[in-house]
């Protein structure tokens, strides 16, 4: 009967003993979590009120990135969208924190790659937010430029010269962010010289009559001074 209880009671008593070695493990990540949260809830509160106080909303608008944060189905303010996604990355960095506090090794090492990536992702998002501004910029300069040349087309080629800049910068983040590079490279080849090709055929097209005109009025003004 002893040895029966034996067979029961040593694994059980195992057991226990491993979880009261894991309990203290455990509590460290429950008050890691408890923190992490009320700390990102308190900087969330903090990064929307100091956006609104220098009017990031209206700088928002100007750069064009409200509108496409409706188009993206994205309704609320940009400095609320801004402090939600600060919010939830530092709910993300705590939870990798927690994790890592429970010893386990598996779980280390997930969360050893996880913090190894965030420099790539940080980077990618300043690519793409630096691009996309930078892109906005050199887009609106060329339709002002393309305008006072006095050139047909010159919605047409700023929303061009745009959207190649977005191809390319979209490119240099998903490098960045080690998604494949030699697809992502073939890709980026693909797309940015089929866009290259069909703008020079549409321009080609487009300004056949306009070159027909030169050339007749520099028959005429030829014509005219013989």
């Amino acid at each position: 009967m002893m040895e029966f209880l034996n067979l029961i009671l040593e694994p059980l008593q195992e057991v226990f003993l491993k979880f009261k070695v894991f309990l203290p493990n455990l509590l460290a990540m429950l008050v890691i979590m408890v923190l992490g949260i009320f700390l990102a809830r308190i900087v969330r509160v903090i990064l929307i009120k100091s956006l609104t106080a220098i009017n990031f909303d209206s700088w928002s608008d100007r750069m064009g990135f409200t509108t496409l944060m409706r188009k993206g189905d994205l309704w609320a303010k940009p400095s609320a969208t801004l402090g939600a996604i600060v919010f939830w990355l530092l709910i993300i960095i705590t939870l990798m924190i927690g994790l890592s506090a429970l010893n386990i090794p598996t779980i280390g090492s997930l969360v050893e790659q996880f913090f190894g990536y965030v420099p790539r992702v940080f980077s990618a998002a300043m690519i793409l937010l630096i691009g996309y501004v930078l892109a906005g910029f050199i887009s609106q300069g060329v339709l002002i430029a393309a305008v006072n040349s006095g050139y047909h087309y010159s919605k047409l080629l700023a929303k061009a010269i745009r959207i190649l800049l977005m191809v390319l910068i979209l490119a240099m983040a998903m490098e960045q962010l080690q998604i494949a590079p030699s697809i992502v490279l073939a890709a980026f080849s693909i797309i940015f010289g089929g866009i290259v090709v069909a703008l020079s055929i549409s321009f080609g097209v487009g300004g056949i009559d306009a070159a027909r005109r030169m050339i007749e009025r520099e028959t005429l003004e030829k014509g005219t001074s013989e």
